[in-house]
């Protein structure tokens, strides 16, 4: 059995909010201003004045009172006008508003999209796990239609589970014949006070009838207070650790946790997985393969890294239980449709021109168990 796990950064279009956009001088002093203006408990008439005219530098959008609006497609942009309205060009009397509308998503580009489906057809796994898949309608275009052009027959499963964030960022699983979900569970491990990451539970049947539990979740990115995030993840960790603990409790020997945490092993936050319970990460086993960096960097261990030679921040995680570890053949990671943007460099595909055109920021990770 071949188990893998992708964070793959959504297939056809991303919420932008997700979305890395570089900002020259003149926008981020313009929001460094009116941040400082608007701490301020009391703001004078200038002040106000110059909160507008922040406001329209930083492109701002209006907001229409009506409750309902029409879209129409326009020289390749949608086009918004009030319900009742009629056919003129300008603003009219019911709205006094009348133009386009920045749609929350972007499309990805498709050369980034087939590249995905190649790091995914090269592995091709027996058990796939996604990370970050915008809908199960996505998925299935992906999986019926663009796998098959890399020689990839289309899983014959899947399962998508929407997460809160309301931002495209669900959990996925695709299953090949004979592998069979039994039943699924979501657990609430923590987060924010309006927002919980949720803990997906699998029970999966092999196709010589042993079971398989499988924990995936995906820990966000935190933007708050570096101390407050840690606390937080720290304690959803827990919460995974316990329920890992439980399943072995109850003679289910085969576990296996897998997804983004966002987090190399080494941070404190982590402790409860790989302190606190016997769970081994795929990558300190001997079989672990993966095309190391090129030139002095093969010999480099940098902190926070996968291992020796290959020098990306870990944040994706495929973790065993002792049963399946001991049992594991062979294990690995492809990271060639990811765009090396510095040093240290590795083997991509001739398609990965930009990071534009790369799969996902993340690599995919997999193991081979003899079930």
């Amino acid at each position: 059995m071949k188990i893998a796990t992708f964070n793959i950064q959504n297939l056809f279009h991303r919420d932008k909010s997700l979305i890395d956009v570089p900002r020259g001088k003149c926008v981020t002093d313009w929001i460094r201003e009116l941040d400082t203006i608007m701490r301020k408990s009391s703001k004078t008439i200038s002040e106000q004045e110059r909160i507008r005219e922040l406001s329209f530098l930083l492109g701002f959008e209006k907001t229409s009172p009506l409750p309902y609006a029409v879209l129409r497609r326009k020289a390749g942009l949608l086009y918004l006008k009030g319900i009742h309205h009629s056919t003129e060009i300008r603003a009219g009397h019911l709205t006094n508003w009348n133009g386009w509308i920045e749609l929350q998503t972007k499309p990805i580009p498709p050369t980034a999209t087939d590249n995905k489906a190649q790091v995914i057809a090269d592995v091709n796994a027996d058990i796939l796990l996604l990370q970050e898949v915008e809908d199960r309608a996505s998925l299935e275009d992906f999986n019926q239609k663009v796998l098959p052009k890399f020689d990839c027959r289309p899983y014959d499963h899947s399962f998508v589970i929407q997460c809160n964030d309301m931002k495209g960022l669900e959990i996925a699983i695709l299953l090949r014949e004979g592998y069979t979900l039994q039943t699924i569970k979501t657990h609430l491990i923590g987060g924010y006070s309006d927002q919980f990451q949720n803990l997906i539970e699998y029970e999966i049947s092999s196709p010589k009838s042993e079971k398989i539990y499988i924990l995936a979740t995906y820990l966000a990115k935190q933007t708050a207070d570096i101390k407050i995030a840690d606390t937080i993840r720290k304690s959803q960790v827990e919460n995974i650790a316990r329920i890992y603990k439980t399943l072995l409790a109850q003679g289910k020997k085969n576990v296996i946790i897998a997804g983004t945490f966002n987090t190399p092993s080494y941070c404190d936050s982590l402790a409860p997985l790989f302190q606190n319970t016997d769970a081994k990460d795929i990558t300190k086993h001997f079989s672990f393969e993966v095309i190391t960096d090129d030139g002095d960097d093969a010999t480099y261990f940098r902190l926070g890294a996968y291992r020796m030679g290959v020098n990306i921040r870990q944040k994706d995680y495929l973790l065993f239980s002792p049963a399946l570890f001991d049992q594991m053949q062979n294990s690995g990671l492809n990271r060639k449709a990811m765009w090396p943007t510095k040093k240290p460099q590795w083997f991509i595909y001739k398609t990965v021109t930009s990071k534009y055109t790369a799969a996902s920021e993340h690599p995919l990770v997999w193991g081979k168990v003899l079930i």
